[in-house]
């Protein structure tokens, strides 16, 4: 079966070009909304300033051995943080509806986007850092684990889209490899998750583990949503529709974590 890439990209009679669709349109109204939504986070929400530590040798005399130990290191402005990945995608979108427009409609009537690529690899990184800082992940080389992580799985995205631009069949080595680099911060994250619950007795902030729950679920969608492009199912044989998915999806993900993060801390400093 041919991938629908090479598919867009060289039969022009079952796919309309992407500059004759509304994408501008769609590009710049999330534009606005992203946008709008991080000035909300920043003007509405307390400053909120979370713990982030770093670990480090140190020498203890009486015993004449070495340990680790856990220092302070900086604190993350949650409302900040929360606002970024959301002026991330503004910007982003911002620069698709204007001056690389052109490029962009040359990139998906070739059935590939990299600027979404490059934008997730940010974005989506911060987002996990954040869920990762209200799970109790406070370790700086840990967050820096995690977004690197992130980053890797959406930039597997944009090698999966390259890969296939012009095979006869899909290979889907990179996808395989974006799954196993994006599960393991989930996994990181959940280590944590059983960690703190038993330390507390049970006693855990419901609304983080809503937020785990439901990014999670979304990540898988993006996921999801590329094997219905490449397994042409239904609408998804146009690759443009999966392009609108994309679009869509990525503003309610990051809408519902901005504001489950609102309404479950950042309104009510603790």
């Amino acid at each position: 079966m041919l991938s629908s890439h090479s598919t867009a990209s060289t039969d022009s009679t079952q796919h309309e070009s992407a500059r004759d669709t509304r994408l501008r349109l769609w590009n710049s109204v999330m534009a606005v909304l992203h946008f709008l939504q991080g000035v909300a986070m920043v003007l509405l929400a307390e400053n909120v300033l979370w713990p982030v530590t770093r670990t480090r040798y140190t020498f203890n005399p009486e015993t004449q051995s070495i340990y680790p130990e856990t220092v302070s290191s900086v604190d993350a402005n949650l409302p900040l943080l929360v606002a970024g990945f959301l002026f991330i995608s503004a910007f982003a979108h911002t620069v698709i509806a204007t001056v690389r427009y052109d490029q962009y409609v040359e990139y998906l009537d070739r059935g590939m986007n990299p600027y979404r690529w490059y934008e997730y690899s940010v974005s989506a990184s911060l987002m996990i850092v954040v869920i990762g800082i209200l799970a109790g992940v406070w370790d700086l080389g840990t967050l820096v684990g995690l977004f690197g992580l992130v980053a890797v799985m959406n930039l597997a995205g944009l090698l999966m889209e390259q890969r296939n631009e012009s095979t006869d069949r899909t290979d889907w080595t990179p996808y395989w490899v974006g799954v196993i680099a994006g599960l393991v911060p989930w996994i990181t994250i959940a280590v944590t998750f059983v960690g703190s619950v038993t330390a507390s007795g049970g006693d855990f902030p419901e609304f983080v583990i809503y937020i785990y729950v439901s990014i999670f679920v979304f990540f898988n969608l993006f996921a999801l949503n590329m094997v219905l492009q490449y397994l042409e199912v239904s609408r998804w044989k146009d690759y443009l529709f999966g392009e609108r998915m994309y679009i869509l999806l990525s503003l309610v993900a990051k809408s519902a974590l901005a504001w489950q993060v609102y309404f479950g801390t950042l309104n009510s400093p603790v």
